[in-house]
């Protein structure tokens, strides 16, 4: 079954639908919302016609992980992703169950926590370009998809309509204040380390991920929310396939931009996936859930 779009009754109320994610508000829960991951996909900024089918639970699941994993190093907004903790209101729309994560409201922050461990994509280009990475100077003579001798922290607006804009990490204090851009920087630095450690050890490479902050007003501490380290805000590679000077396969959506591009579809809307073009997305996305979390995933 693919879940393209959500339409829960009163008293529940939608309050964004974004590219993969439906919010709701409810009278129930009045300081929590409720994340809905649809099965949709995205690529260069546009909604294909059809998604893939299970993703959104999958991405519920991979990102269920992280937060376990992080607990004890940041705050975070999820309260629960367990269906038999759901409240009662919830579990009567069984169509929610695996792909729902309950989560306290906080005001978010307006920055994508961009962490890169590795020189590849946007930044290789750039890189090539101007011997920099959002600005910043890099070592020379680096190769396409070598390791930096520590993650940058490379940051980028958050754009309601259209593309992200990348910036140099020193613009974030004067979006946020200098106190909360130490934050998101430090805190986007160290989750991504812990991660890298975690996903090396089952044999994937994260060469770089997005992190997204609110802020706890009560102590102006910085909060991690939205999804975390899946296929759909990370590049994952596998270990055993990576070589400097290369950019290896993706255990993520770069291969679904790679078909677009090469039939020029990149950025066109109306776009229908062929049911081949599903498939192999699909499992992508499984395959890095299986490695991840170490379990099988089951329909």
């Amino acid at each position: 079954m693919t879940v393209l779009e959500t339409s829960l009754p009163m008293p529940f109320k939608k309050v964004a639908s974004g590219k993969v994610r439906d919010l709701y508000d409810c009278e129930e829960f009045p300081s929590s919302l409720l994340f809905v991951a649809t099965d949709r996909i995205s690529a260069y900024d546009v909604i294909m016609n059809n998604g893939i089918p299970e993703k959104g639970k999958i991405l519920t699941k991979i990102s269920e992980f992280w937060f376990s994993l992080f607990k004890g190093k940041i705050q975070t907004h999820l309260i629960t992703s367990k269906w038999n903790e759901m409240p009662w209101i919830i579990q009567q729309h069984p169509e929610l169950k695996d792909r729902c994560m309950l989560v306290k409201k906080f005001k978010i922050l307006p920055i994508e926590a961009i962490v890169r461990g590795y020189l590849t994509g946007s930044a290789w280009k750039e890189y090539q370009a101007h011997g920099t990475v959002h600005g910043i100077q890099v070592p020379a003579n680096m190769q396409e998809g070598e390791a930096f001798p520590e993650p940058l922290f490379t940051p980028s607006t958050k754009a309601a309509e259209g593309h992200d804009e990348n910036i140099h990490p020193d613009t974030v204090t004067s979006i946020v204040g200098e106190d909360l851009a130490k934050q998101v920087s430090q805190a986007s630095v160290e989750l991504y380390k812990i991660a890298r450690e975690a996903a090396l050890q089952k044999g994937i490479i994260i060469a770089d991920t997005k992190f997204e902050f609110g802020v706890d007003e009560t102590t102006n501490k910085v909060v991690l929310v939205d999804e975390v380290l899946t296929p759909d805000s990370s590049r994952f590679w596998l270990a055993a396939d990576y070589k400097v000077g290369t950019s290896p396969d993706s255990f993520d959506k770069q291969f679904l931009r790679n078909w677009l591009t090469s039939n020029k579809l990149n950025g066109k809307p109306g776009v229908s996936l062929p049911e081949n073009i599903v498939h192999a997305t699909g499992k992508k996305y499984m395959d890095a859930y299986e490695m991840i979390t170490g379990k099988k995933w089951s329909y």
